[in-house]
């Protein structure tokens, strides 16, 4: 199995194997990080950072496409790709993906095309607790569309949330880990921790720039961290709720929710979740460094 894999896959509108058939690009951004991690925080910093500040777009998924999305039953692979294959060349494309090597296709620094990956992973509890509430805003609409129950992916308790999904977006978090950690020091990937992130915000915007080969003027610099701060987005949550898909994914307001490190045990995660989730993840992932520093970030090793 692949270890960015878990074994219950994906929900149907996500189909991690469109973005192998990509056509890439010269300085093409893939923003790689599993969910409930950063994803949507990223997703804006990299489009703030190549628009110079923009607080005029109306749907973050519009600018930065998600290359796993089928946005409706029966929608065809090609769709997708003559979608991102009319991107304007006025400025870098960037995507999302909540996936890792070999399914998001990962090319070495001096491969043609060059492409830049930056890549952010978030405390697995803290991921976990996360994606209880994120599921519960998901449309009912979306439900309806793809036929799936509710109760399904929906659970009143964290234990019963946690048996059903939980433990397999466990299997997703550690594998993305694995994945990712032998590439993290590669020159055209950028790693990053969430909670580094909250911790120094302005420094972990300019790291991303600086990756990038970005610069502006303080003027621009002051709305980009102005429009990436999480009071800015929670202020205009409707343009991270995927606005522009043909089924909304989302109730209002529910991509943008509290973006808090430290508090897993606050929000149902027990001691004993905590050590199964911990037990799993070193079996998926057995580098104690590489586990450390999900859990913690800082330094990489």
């Amino acid at each position: 199995m692949n270890p960015a894999e878990h074994p219950g896959g994906p929900p149907p509108w996500i189909d991690p194997s469109m973005q192998a058939h990509v056509a890439w690009r010269d300085d093409d951004i893939l923003i790689a990080v599993p969910p409930k991690s950063g994803t949507t925080w990223t997703m804006n910093i990299v489009y703030q950072l190549l628009t110079g500040g923009d607080a005029d777009f109306a749907d973050i998924y519009a600018e930065v496409p998600w290359i796993e999305l089928v946005t409706r039953p029966g929608m065809p692979r090609q769709e997708m790709l003559d979608r991102v294959a009319a991107m304007p060349r006025s400025r870098p494309r960037a995507f999302k993906s909540h996936g890792a090597p070999p399914l998001l296709p990962y090319l070495a620094a001096d491969a043609s095309p060059r492409v830049r990956y930056v890549v952010v992973m978030r405390n697995p509890e803290e991921a976990l607790v996360s994606m209880k509430p994120f599921l519960e805003q998901h449309s009912d609409a979306l439900f309806d569309a793809w036929q799936v129950p509710r109760e399904a992916i929906v659970h009143a308790d964290f234990a019963g949330y946690f048996k059903a999904v939980g433990a397999n977006l466990n299997h997703g978090l550690f594998g993305f880990l694995a994945a990712w950690w032998p590439l993290r020091h590669a020159k055209n990937v950028l790693f990053l921790h969430y909670n580094d992130m909250k911790r120094d915000h302005d420094g972990s915007v300019r790291r991303i720039a600086d990756f990038l080969g970005i610069q502006h003027d303080a003027a621009a610099w002051a709305r980009i961290l102005e429009y990436t701060s999480f009071e800015w987005m929670k202020r205009h949550d409707v343009k991270f709720d995927g606005v522009s898909s043909e089924i909304p994914l989302l109730k209002p307001g529910a991509m943008v929710r509290k973006g808090a490190a430290g508090a897993a045990h606050e929000d149902g995660m027990t001691p004993a979740l905590a050590a199964e989730v911990r037990r799993v993840g070193e079996g998926i992932c057995s580098d104690a460094q590489a586990v450390t520093w999900f859990y913690q970030g800082g330094a990489l090793p």
